[in-house]
């Protein structure tokens, strides 16, 4: 794996000067993720902030051939062009079709998780070669903070807003990365920008692998979550410490927890900064904080039970 040192010698492929909002958890994940390529790279990218902050017309913030896609269509996008490029460097058609090119699509958990579901599904079936990459900021922070099956328990969103009778979002966020590796693609893996040599092996190791590959990445979002941008590394490192987003990789098949935390943080030292879990800290609501909890060190209980171990 490059060091750090190394990764920042190498060229910047998406430039500053976009419009994404101060704080966003966007651009050190795909900077990292774009230098870990370590080579030509085409990227796709779902309708989201990623594509609305880097491509505002006549600018891009792109210094790699990239393409927009609907919001539903990224992982297809891309997969149409893997083979299309697979298949003209096979009939001797593509000058420099020799090069080792490396394919990425980027979604937000909006794009991945609810409406580029099925595309994505699709495209790990038919095992295109590349790595779709969601960066998962648990709304639809790009349309006014609509609610997603990434939206963590309880959380206040326009969709589910916290009130006097619904305490925010009823329903347990969907457990993507799971789901991605039970369609048996060789690699899969959960991530977070606050630790950038995981993020960066991660990426290297998806990217160097033949097939179709994929990574979920915790992305802060001070708009969304009312947090200040200047603490966003912070609250992404404290949601792997409370294991709310536990960093682990699936790799033929075999499950490995890439980072245990010495001492496990509360979940409340994760939720209380956040705008959008105020409701939660009232007394009158303890029991759905314990009830979050409960579910966090359950889930995180199931993941020490297969570490190591074929899923």
């Amino acid at each position: 794996m490059a060091t750090l040192k190394e990764l920042s010698k190498q060229n910047e492929l998406l430039t500053g000067g976009h419009r994404l909002c101060s704080g966003c958890g966007i651009p050190p994940i795909v900077r990292l993720v774009l230098r870990a390529a370590g080579g030509p790279v085409v990227a796709t990218t779902a309708t989201g902030c990623l594509e609305v902050g880097t491509t505002i017309y006549p600018y891009t913030a792109w210094r790699i051939p990239w393409i927009h896609s609907a919001f539903e269509n990224a992982a297809a996008t891309l997969s149409r062009i893997e083979t299309a490029y697979r298949a003209l460097t096979q009939k001797g058609k593509l000058p420099g079709g020799d090069k080792d090119i490396k394919f990425i699509a980027f979604g937000g958990d909006g794009g991945t998780y609810d409406i580029g579901l099925q595309a994505l599904s699709g495209a790990l079936e038919r095992g295109h070669n590349f790595l779709y990459l969601c960066y998962d900021n648990g709304a639809y922070m790009n349309t006014g903070i609509q609610r997603s099956s990434a939206t963590p328990f309880f959380s206040n969103t326009t969709t589910s807003p916290a009130g006097e009778v619904i305490p925010g979002k009823q329903e347990w966020r969907k457990d993507l990365t799971r789901i991605v590796a039970a369609h048996n693609i060789p690699y899969a893996a959960q991530a977070s920008p606050h630790n950038w040599a995981d993020l960066s092996r991660k990426a290297e190791k998806a990217l160097r692998i033949q097939g179709p590959t994929f990574m979920n990445v915790m992305s802060p979002c001070p708009l969304g979550w009312y947090t200040k941008p200047e603490d966003s590394i912070k609250w992404a490192k404290l949601s792997v410490d409370t294991c709310y987003w536990p960093l682990y990789e699936i790799e033929d098949g075999i499950l490995k927890i890439t980072y245990k935390p010495k001492e496990k943080k509360p979940l409340e030292e994760w939720l209380k900064p956040q705008g959008r879990f105020k409701h939660l800290l009232k007394p009158e609501n303890r029991n759905l904080l314990d009830k979050f909890q409960a579910r966090v060190d359950l889930e995180w209980q199931r993941l020490l039970d297969l570490d190591g171990k074929r899923i």
